[in-house]
């Protein structure tokens, strides 16, 4: 890919922390590209090196090693330059509690030779009706807002913006789409981290996973969710709950969810190898609250699986089906949900 056409490019890049107990690579030799004029998601567990990543990207972390550009430019070399030029809203920002709305943004307008005036900005992230109210007085949601706002007032090439969506009511995230889409539909780049699944799959052109310092996965949603080999997922719970699967390493007193009598020890559901032998299932993942199939074809596998029910004895306390989503894809992956990690460090 030829470099002028890369927002942001990555390569080797590594960060190392020191504590007590030795060193801790939360960057591990990561490799990045950003097109310009995409919105490109950065997701991963909490922990995974993310955060670590775009505070690279951004400037306010040097790494130990590797190379990073940014807008065709080096922050060693060109660091004056490339703060005219972006727009960053971190995860958790704090301002001035006594200062007005307006007065905030005419404030972080002033440090840029260029930009988008302030009532241009409070209209496009649903502020202009607290623009006197001082930010001491705003709920976590507008606080939310204010901040994206500040990133945007410089009218930036390219777009960090750190979990923007956290905290917003619905209506509000999704006028927050609006801006974002708007923003690409310039022609600048938004690279954005987010804990919502339907939020990347809605929002980005491509995504990154990221675990233990690396990327694992890069694509965009319907490359890597095409990779799981199925269209569809259907889900079920048994009476007694999923404890007692056959290979879920249920310990001893498993199996005693409601819906199974009193004293009664509820039907063991088939193995991980039975379900897979299941026409049209491609993954099987056993989860708390119940199992999980990737399937290509739920017409043909869900017969088979009732009736595969029925000859093991267990009961059905719940079915379901849906699309294949991109929270499927980062399981599969890490192992994990997005969700289960929320408020940890990352």
């Amino acid at each position: 890919m030829p470099q002028e056409t890369l927002a942001i490019r990555a390569r080797g890049l590594r960060k190392r922390f020191s504590s007590r107990t030795g060193a801790v690579d939360a960057v591990n030799g990561l490799d990045l590209e950003v097109r310009a004029g995409e919105c490109f998601g950065l997701l991963g567990p909490n922990g995974a090196g993310k955060t670590t990543t775009i505070e690279i990207l951004e400037g306010l972390l040097v790494p130990t090693s590797g190379e990073v550009e940014v807008l065709g430019r080096r922050w060693d070399a060109h660091p004056d330059d490339l703060r005219q030029r972006l727009g960053i809203s971190l995860q958790e920002t704090r301002f001035a509690e006594k200062l007005g709305v307006e007065e905030t943004l005419d404030l972080f307008r002033s440090f840029y030779r260029q930009g988008i005036e302030p009532a241009r900005v409070m209209e496009l992230v649903s502020l202009t009706e607290k623009r006197r109210a001082w930010v001491g007085k705003l709920s976590g949601g507008q606080k939310q807002r204010l901040a994206v706002a500040c990133a945007l007032v410089g009218d930036p090439e390219l777009l960090f913006l750190d979990e923007p969506t956290t905290g917003l009511d619905p209506q509000s995230r999704r006028q927050l789409w609006e801006v974002i889409r708007d923003i690409r539909g310039r022609g600048r780049t938004v690279l954005l981290t987010t804990h919502y699944m339907d939020e990347a799959e809605r929002l980005c052109d491509r995504v990154a996973v990221v675990d233990h310092g690396r990327v694992i996965a890069m694509g965009s949603p319907a490359e890597l969710i095409a990779r799981l080999g199925g269209d569809h997922v259907v889900e079920f719970a048994l009476n007694g709950g999923t404890a007692g699967v056959a290979g879920a390493g249920a310990g001893e007193g498993a199996g005693t969810g409601t819906g199974a009598d009193a004293g009664t020890a509820p039907a063991r559901a088939p193995s991980e190898a039975r379900l897979l032998a299941l026409p049209a299932v491609r993954a099987a993942r056993i989860e708390a609250d119940g199992i999980a199939l990737t399937v290509t074809e739920p017409h043909v596998t869900i017969p088979a699986l009732l009736e595969l029910l029925r000859s093991e004895g267990a009961i059905l306390a719940r079915l379901t089906t849906r699309h294949v989503s991109l929270e499927d894809v980062f399981v599969l992956l890490t192992g994990r949900h997005l969700r289960d990690d929320d408020g940890a460090s990352a």
